[in-house]
């Protein structure tokens, strides 16, 4: 072929080998080699390698689990990465995408939720635990079975925490038992243990096997050794009761707990057991959130401290040393999302409405946004946008270049859940009031009223999908069906179909 004839590139007065050109060519952009390939044929050939197209395709964060032999043209697999990521955004700045309603009615009241890379799972007051594969679209969600002790024959316990991960489920019911599920295999529990009081707190690792749950005075960390087999691998005894609780994602060896107790954050490791890495009489820790390197709080200060209000503390693990306080409001911090945001980034909700960007450089926010009736209760943000959930059921979508609200979306019950990726997002409202009145115990009825239920949303936004499934199910009709109600023809409108 063409290009194997050019050994020699002709620079300006001298020729050089293919491959020094090559590393000159390696430092330029996209632009720059558009223009290079407009200079000559062999410079075409050599701005338009593939070698160079597939590392610009790396540099800019696309299909990183590929090699180079994937594609046959580098070059338009990076134009259609990035027009398929403007279409994602473009959809996400317009609501164009397709919702779903996660119910399960014999669930009763939903307790909580949790998801990892689209797989949800939910735990109800009937004591039942379901997972969600958001990925695919036939939401058949299976249920994953609690170890029925000998004598369980009456009602279950509520659930009071659920956690997920790309390997494991984790449940934590109010009668104090945690059961453990692997993903991979089977429905039924592969570990359960018992703390003797009910359950504060439940952390699970972001990636790998280790669990945290808090009890009374205790935090117990679960894990299985070399053969598989699990095991309790610390047991720390502290002070006050614990509020929050998060395992530091990337540790080598054994895990690491952070855990906010009232006015106490302990760093809890196998080798320093009772580590305090903040405590301030009477000031007690509102939310928290952790990163490999560091770990974001909300400390609540009291009136007579008038020049110190509430604020946002960020410690670095390593050196135990606070790096920064941000943040001066009278509300109290009630969530923080440092892990999720982007580097060097953290995003916080308040008491009092407002959702703020931090740059962890800078030590006032970078935005403020007002939305909330009532506090904000959930957030999340990427390097564009942020999604907020609010104690009142409203979930806002901001740009935050822009400090704007896209859109919103109301439902009954706070917002206790948000997360999303470039595709997708999923909320959750779930009730305060988990006995409802006028639902009592003794009640054939085995589901609880819409109204009181709590709901999980689950919003697609991603282009290949759309066509048919942004349309309702109703909506569908193609007026050829024998079977079927007279409800289709009223309802679909275009009639593009007749």
């Amino acid at each position: 072929s063409f290009q194997n004839e050019i050994n020699e590139i002709p620079f300006f007065d001298i020729q050089l080998p293919y491959e020094l050109a090559l590393k000159i060519f390696q430092y330029l952009g996209k632009t720059e080699l558009g223009r290079c390939a407009q200079v000559s044929r062999t410079w075409k050939v050599l701005a338009e390698d593939e070698v160079l197209w597939y590392r610009l395709c790396q540099q800019e964060g696309y299909l990183l689990d590929t090699s180079i032999s994937d594609y046959s043209c580098w070059k338009l697999a990076l134009k259609n990465c990035r027009a398929r990521e403007r279409t994602l955004k473009t959809n996400w700045k317009n609501r164009i995408g397709a919702v779903s309603q996660l119910q399960y009615e014999q669930g009763k009241i939903l307790c909580d939720v949790h998801s990892c890379d689209g797989v949800v799972i939910a735990g109800y007051t009937s004591g039942e635990v379901r997972l969600w594969d958001t990925r695919t679209w036939d939401y058949t969600a299976p249920i994953l079975e609690p170890m029925h002790g000998p004598g369980d024959a009456g009602p279950q316990p509520h659930v009071s925490f659920v956690k997920i991960n790309s390997s494991l489920a984790v449940a934590a019911y109010e009668d104090g038992t945690v059961s453990v599920w692997s993903l991979m295999f089977g429905r039924e529990p592969i570990h359960r243990y018992q703390h003797n009081q009910k359950i504060q707190a439940l952390a699970l690792g972001s990636e790998g096997a280790a669990v945290a749950t808090a009890s009374g005075f205790e935090v117990k960390v679960e894990s299985p050794n070399d053969r598989g087999f699990w095991q309790t691998t610390e047991t720390f005894e502290i002070q006050k009761l614990v509020n929050f609780l998060n395992l530091v994602p990337d540790v080598t060896g054994s895990p690491v707990t952070v855990a906010a107790a009232e006015d106490i954050v302990y760093l809890l490791k196998a080798e320093d057991p009772g580590k305090i890495l903040h405590s301030v009489y009477g000031q007690p820790v509102t939310c928290l959130d952790v990163s490999a390197r560091e770990a974001a709080f909300g400390v609540k200060t009291f009136g007579w401290l008038l020049n110190e209000p509430n604020q946002i503390l960020l410690y670095n693990l390593e050196t135990s040393q606070c790096l920064k306080k941000m943040g001066n409001s009278i509300g109290d911090f009630t969530c923080v999302s440092l892990r999720n945001s982007p580097p060097n980034m953290l995003v916080t909700g308040n008491k009092d409405r407002r959702v703020r960007v931090f740059d962890l450089r800078r030590s006032e926010s970078l935005c403020s946004l007002y939305a909330h009736q009532l506090g904000v209760s959930a957030v999340q943000m990427d390097d564009w946008k942020i999604v907020s959930g609010g104690e009142e059921g409203l979930v806002c979508v901001w740009d935050q270049r822009m400090g704007t609200k896209l859109w919103e979306m109301h439902a009954r019950h706070p917002v206790r859940h948000v997360w999303f990726n470039s595709h997708s997002l999923i909320t959750a409202n779930i009730p305060d009031e988990k006995t409802p009145r006028g639902a009592s115990i003794m009640d054939d009825d085995l589901t609880a009223h819409r109204k009181h239920r709590g709901i999980i949303y689950a919003y697609e936004f991603s282009v290949d999908q759309l066509a048919v499934e942004s349309v309702l199910p109703i909506c569908r009709s193609s007026y050829d069906e024998v079977t079927g109600y007279n409800y289709n023809i009223g309802l679909a409108v275009p009639y593009d179909n007749i």
